[in-house]
């Protein structure tokens, strides 16, 4: 039987590195680290990666995979993740995801469909009508070819309607229908465990988390790291594309640190609304005062009893 693989989740700021690394050692796992952010040499400050001594107390992996100034897509991430988990295995040892990028766990958990290419044609054609007609119109249509998908997708969602017609379009299959028949790209049964925190809570550690950076130094990383420049995947991080607004002359350095701290409290709120959404999650309640090793026995003890899905 395939082995068990575990996943530690939570949005941003939540506690989820320091609790993991404590799960980690107590269960002899090594960890693979679930941010999109942190595969990234020199960008260390802003994307809030492991301590050198949390690093020697456990093995991690995929932090420091490329250059910032290289493009790193979630199929990289995919490639580089199933050869870590193999390695892990070969070891004999337990595997624990830990992070918080949406994508990255719903491709984990999901597998990966891998759809025909992008029809530029038909997909002006849909886009036209939907200037003629609404996107509601195109709902319409995708009720009709593939409902379940229809039933998903609110009926203004014109990327994703655009997307399921174009696959039906180009395969004669609904997409809902050849998404059951993702590739898998991690084998074996997973168990999930997320941490919750009180939302004035996750908010002020947030707002503290990013004080910290400014204090560290995070306004001179960036500035070091833009002389040799951006990927366009890597500019995307919080507050580095608030920094650089900042060296381009578009904020002031206060208003770069104030943004960051507010696109960073919009990020947690999306990252809470999608984790919520996964069926077969155990949630660890987390208390401002809770410490870490207290926070780490619970979540051994979420995921012990739970049936693998």
């Amino acid at each position: 039987m395939p082995e068990v693989v575990d996943f530690l989740v939570g949005p941003t700021a939540s506690g989820k590195t320091r609790a993991g690394v404590l799960v980690a050692e107590t269960l002899g796992a090594e960890v693979v680290s679930l941010d999109s952010m942190a595969v990234y040499r020199g960008m260390d400050i802003g994307t809030a990666k492991p301590s050198a001594e949390e690093r020697a107390r456990v093995p991690f992996h995929l932090i420091d995979v490329c250059d910032q100034t290289e493009e790193f897509s979630a199929a990289d991430y995919l490639r580089l993740a199933a050869v870590a988990v193999a390695e892990i295995h070969t070891r004999g040892r337990p595997v624990l995801f830990v992070g918080g990028t949406p994508l990255y766990l719903k491709l984990l958990l999901e597998g990966v469909f891998r759809g025909p290419r992008a029809d530029w044609e038909f997909r002006r054609a849909l886009r036209a009508r939907a200037q003629q007609e609404g996107t509601e119109a195109l709902h319409q249509e995708l009720t009709r070819v593939d409902p379940e998908a229809a039933r998903r997708l609110h009926p203004n969602d014109l990327r994703r309607i655009e997307r399921a017609l174009e696959v039906y379009h180009r395969t004669g299959r609904p997409l809902s229908q050849l998404r059951r028949e993702n590739q898998v790209v991690v084998a074996g049964p997973k168990r999930l465990v997320g941490l919750c925190r009180a939302r004035t809570d996750l908010y002020r550690r947030i707002d503290e988390r990013v004080e910290r950076m400014w204090v560290a130094g995070f306004a001179e990383e960036v500035r070091r790291l833009a002389e040799r420049g951006f990927s366009r995947s890597a500019s995307q991080a919080l507050g580095y594309r608030e920094v650089l607004r900042h060296l381009a002359g578009e904020l002031t350095l206060a208003e770069a640190r104030e943004l960051t701290q507010r696109h960073t409290r919009q990020f947690a709120k999306r990252q809470l609304t999608w984790f919520r959404s996964l069926p077969n999650i155990s949630w660890v309640d987390v208390a401002p005062e809770d410490p870490p090793e207290a926070l780490a026995e619970r979540v051994i003890k979420a995921l012990a009893p739970m049936a693998p899905g």
